[in-house]
């Protein structure tokens, strides 16, 4: 068995993926009390990483910066190192640099067949392979190589400041004793994972009438504000406006939330790991892949998988035109569901 005692893990982005390695970490500092870790991230991901308990430092990959980015990176896994062990977790090639210049001889990576661009010839040893799994449980083959066994409760520990902990106890003042919360999450990365920016307005409205207090939900993308925007224009009651301009912000707006709606992206794996409910819209993407990981499958909305077939998470290609076939009572119906088994009475905020 490897014991290490400085880690240098390489995962760089999306947010969904930086929260499915945190329950990673957290297993390999329980069984190493002493260990070391170094995360390499780029700078939203690298966000969601601050205040972590078992995260030492987090170098920041501006990759968008070119060869700039590439001299800064080197510059500052100098300053971390040394490292005993690498592990690169990212699928594509942004992730060579990283893990060459961690400088460590034993470097894991995901297995072949889960690699693209030649990624994985920079790692020594590979994962095992086999057919696509849920994320968090691909991740959870990482433990096996140092003789962890995988969590049957994962543990994310999202934490958050005490300048957070203000900032979220003021912008909820006005509403503690209000109506149940909703989050409607207004886009994501992936223009064809979006659900159809026209549903917004009448699931505010309908949301309302059910006696929720709707919030939009988002980051500072063109595309999301401009789903948000149109909510409020055309909405009868104007719902919340909760758009964040930083991950953390987006995350303690989450954490407030007693449901979230949302398509697939970070925020759903986000409030998984802050126990808060999720409605999942999924049609481009397979959620028993990449929706909330064993939790809430009574309400993903499962647009991806065929007809009288059973989920299955070994899909992995998406399906195009297939989340406008989700409708508004579509989405009224989980909320219903949701309501009546997490949310009466609500959770403890």
């Amino acid at each position: 068995m490897i014991r290490p005692h400085h880690l240098c893990l390489v995962l760089l982005t999306g947010i969904g993926d930086v929260v499915h390695g945190l329950p990673v970490v957290n297993a390999l500092r329980k069984r190493f009390p002493d260990l070391r870790v170094t995360w390499v991230a780029e700078p939203a991901p690298a966000d969601v990483l601050r205040e972590h308990p078992a995260v030492d430092r987090v170098v920041v990959f501006r990759k968008t910066d070119g060869l700039r980015g590439i001299r800064a990176l080197l510059r500052d896994l100098r300053r971390a190192g040394p490292f005993d062990v690498t592990i690169n977790a990212q699928r594509y090639f942004k992730g060579v640099w990283p893990t060459l210049f961690s400088g460590t001889s034993v470097r894991l990576g995901l297995a072949r067949d889960k690699t693209r661009d030649g990624a994985s010839l920079v790692n020594t040893h590979h994962l095992s392979g086999g057919p696509w799994r849920h994320t968090q449980d691909i991740f959870f083959e990482f433990l096996d190589f140092f003789d962890i066994p995988r969590p049957s409760e994962p543990r994310w520990r999202l934490a958050f400041s005490e300048e957070e902990e203000h900032a979220a106890a003021a912008f909820f003042a006005s509403v503690v004793d209000g109506p149940p919360r909703v989050g409607l999450v207004t886009g994501t990365a992936n223009l064809a994972k979006d659900w159809p920016a026209v549903r917004y307005p009448p699931l505010v409205d309908a949301l309302h009438d059910a006696g929720w207090q709707v919030y939009l939900l988002g980051g500072p993308g063109q595309r999301e504000r401009a789903v948000a925007e149109r909510a409020v224009r055309e909405s009868a009651v104007e719902p919340l406006w909760a758009m964040a301009d930083t991950v953390r912000e987006l995350m303690w707006r989450i954490r407030g939330m007693d449901l979230l709606v949302s398509p697939d992206t970070g925020p759903v794996h986000i409030a998984r790991a802050l126990e808060v409910p999720v409605v999942g819209l999924y049609g481009h993407t397979n959620p028993w892949r990449v929706g909330p990981y064993r939790a809430y499958a009574d309400l993903v909305i499962d647009a991806y998988t065929e007809p009288g077939a059973a989920p299955d998470p070994s899909g992995y290609e998406p399906k195009s035109g297939r989340m406008g076939t989700i409708g508004v009572d579509d989405v009224m119906a989980r909320v219903a569901r949701a309501r009546e088994r997490y949310v009466s009475p609500p959770r403890d905020r």
